[in-house]
């Protein structure tokens, strides 16, 4: 240890700061990976209050998001809130209009599901410091970061899809409101029985336990680490797809669930037990039910 960083004395301040990084990189995979969930927050709360602008009244949150000074933005970030939130039906290019909203839920998924996955980086990180100080090649934990994000990705573009159905079936509002009546009852339905199955259950517990699963999978080869991040993803992606409809029942661009959600998952799986699951699950139940009885 104390010969490399000898072999750093003769850079400046910064050149020895840059080394440094490039030896152990768990600050700047944090760094990174904290830029990017401030940005995808930052970004769905300027198409948030954007939405709240040409929202009807009483929906949660709405008032204190229009009290908000709007900012300006670029016009292409205008392009594409506008792309999300345009009424129904739809009068603008479809292709066009799929991959804003792929983008959108994948803006979600980083603000909400990324967080969760720190245990997750911060495990490779050490196993990786460990492995370097052995003298092994190591992989840079950005390649397993992308493949758990290439996962989610993947789910953006199923979520886009189901997105531009259901308020295809609606025929009329904005795009990005609140599914009323059977289709928000039935996403209810579906995330709170979802909270109580086996599947659920399975895997939360790989999401739980980080360290076994990348200590046996352990490689120095880019690929099969890529291909760990994406297996990683799908356990999470398993634990959480169905918490994802709730934004359905409640609108998609409502800031707060979507907070309240990363928050619930974030929980779920830092806990043992079936607990938190059970109790989302039956609060998610009643609610289903309450909208069947006040749509009926």
């Amino acid at each position: 240890m104390s010969g490399e960083q000898q072999g750093f004395n003769h850079l400046d301040r910064a050149g020895r700061a840059t080394a440094g990084v490039a030896r152990s990189p768990l600050f700047a995979v944090t760094l990174t990976v904290g830029v990017a969930i401030v940005l995808a927050w930052s970004l769905l709360g300027a198409m948030a209050i954007r939405g709240a602008e040409g929202s009807p009244a009483g929906r949660p949150g709405d008032m204190l998001l229009k009290s908000l000074p709007g900012l300006p933005l670029p016009d292409f970030l205008d392009r594409f809130f506008a792309l999300c939130l345009a009424p129904v039906p739809l009068a603008g290019p479809a292709g066009l209009q799929a991959l804003a909203l792929v983008l959108m839920w994948f803006l979600m998924a980083v603000a909400t599901m990324l967080p969760s996955a720190a245990p997750l980086i911060r495990t490779y990180c050490e196993i990786a410091d460990t492995a370097r100080i052995k003298g092994e090649p190591v992989v840079h934990p950005l390649v397993l970061v992308t493949g758990y994000l290439t996962t989610w990705l993947g789910a953006s573009a199923a979520f886009a899809a189901l997105t531009l159905a259901v308020y295809a079936f609606a025929g009329s509002g904005r795009i990005l409101d609140p599914a009323v009546g059977l289709a928000g009852a039935a996403a209810l339905l579906v995330a709170g029985l979802y909270q109580f199955s086996g599947l659920k259950q399975a895997c939360l517990e790989k999401c739980r336990n980080p360290f076994s699963i990348l200590f046996a999978n352990w490689s120095a080869k880019p690929g099969r680490i890529f291909h760990l991040g994406l297996e990683q993803g799908v356990w999470c992606l398993g634990c959480c797809w169905a918490l994802m409809l709730v934004m359905f029942a409640v609108g998609a661009m409502n800031i707060f669930w979507m907070a309240l959600i990363g928050l619930f998952t974030l929980i779920e799986k830092q806990t043992t037990g079936r607990m938190a699951s059970r109790v989302a699950g039956a609060i998610l139940l009643v609610w289903a039910a309450a909208l069947l009885l006040v749509s009926a």
